[in-house]
């Protein structure tokens, strides 16, 4: 089977169908992934080029990975529920994913999809490794919704840590850590941080490194 096939399908979620693709792996894939899209009220959609190039990066592993568009976005039912209900997808994802494939999971998120994804991913045993990107820290005044969110994921992630991409200044991540995060940077530019320690982050670090060049 081609790593390239592409099937386009409708998964249920707990608002109702969500819009999907999924970009077939090998038949030897060792895991399975899943790539959550940035705030759709700003156009985010699974359509978006980093989700695009993180998902072509994910792939290259030779790895099925599942992208959708959250409730009340392009084809999904439902309306949008400002990061609550939003959660509650990426659960019925990653759900379908472990149905369909019975393997080990990663979890990659863009922006506001990082924020709710990791939510949701962080406290599941099922997923190994877990991908920030553009985590929307460093902002002049973080609303207390998105430090509350912060919070819990730095609580569900202490168990096995998130890989997080972006141009941190050292103001952002004493930020995060203000919100309960341990972390070292990864590079001499700073570009990568690794939040806690992980268990499957290899493969996750090199996928990252893949959707950054492209």
């Amino acid at each position: 089977m081609s790593a390239a096939t592409i099937r386009s399908f409708t998964l249920k979620g707990p608002a109702g169908n969500l819009e999907a693709l999924l970009n077939l792996g090998t038949s030897s894939a060792s895991h399975a992934a899943l790539v959550a899209h940035p705030h759709p009220m700003f156009g985010g959609t699974l359509h978006n080029k980093v989700v695009f190039h993180t998902m072509k990066a994910l792939n290259s592993f030779g790895w099925p990975v599942l992208r959708f568009n959250f409730r009340g976005t392009g084809l999904s039912q439902g309306e949008h529920d400002y990061g609550r209900g939003e959660v509650d997808d990426v659960r019925a994802a990653i759900d379908w994913l472990d149905q369909e494939f019975h393997l080990p999971l990663i979890f990659a998120g863009f922006s506001f999809g990082s924020v709710v994804g990791l939510q949701a991913a962080c406290p599941d045993e099922r997923v190994r490794a877990l991908i920030g990107l553009g985590l929307p820290v460093g902002q002049p005044e973080m609303p207390a919704a998105l430090k509350q969110a912060f919070a819990k994921i730095a609580e569900a992630c202490a168990r096995h840590g998130v890989l997080a991409a972006g141009h941190f200044a050292l103001p952002h991540l004493a930020e995060l850590q203000g919100l309960g995060f341990r972390m070292f940077t990864v590079g001499s530019d700073r570009r990568y941080i690794a939040v806690g320690a992980a268990g499957d982050q290899r493969n996750a670090r090199a996928a990252l490194d893949g959707a950054s060049d492209r």
